[in-house]
């Protein structure tokens, strides 16, 4: 059988097998080294109050969320997009 990638489909090399991840949407078991991680930082306030304080100089407490995404739920979602063909090789921070 022809193998598609090199690396599997995996980031990294050497580490062994990587720890399982629950997919936040589905809820699919993905290895760690395949799961797209999303970090979002959600604000604890009403966005016109934040924009008020920020503007007098207040520092506000973000949260921050951070989600674990299978391939097909963060293609689905918009999270990640398929490259076209010509784009493919180019290797960029996704």
């Amino acid at each position: 059988m022809v193998k598609k990638r090199k690396s599997g489909g995996r980031r990294g090399s050497d580490q062994g097998r990587s720890q399982l991840i629950s997919c936040s949407n589905c809820g699919r078991l993905t290895a760690r080294s395949k799961a797209k991680k999303v970090t979002r930082y959600l604000s604890l306030a009403d966005p016109q109050i934040t924009k008020e304080l920020r503007d007098s100089g207040a520092i506000l407490p973000r949260e921050r969320s951070t989600q674990w995404y299978c391939i097909s739920c963060a293609i689905h979602s918009h999270t990640i997009h398929i490259r076209p063909v010509d784009e493919r090789k180019k290797h960029t921070k996704l």
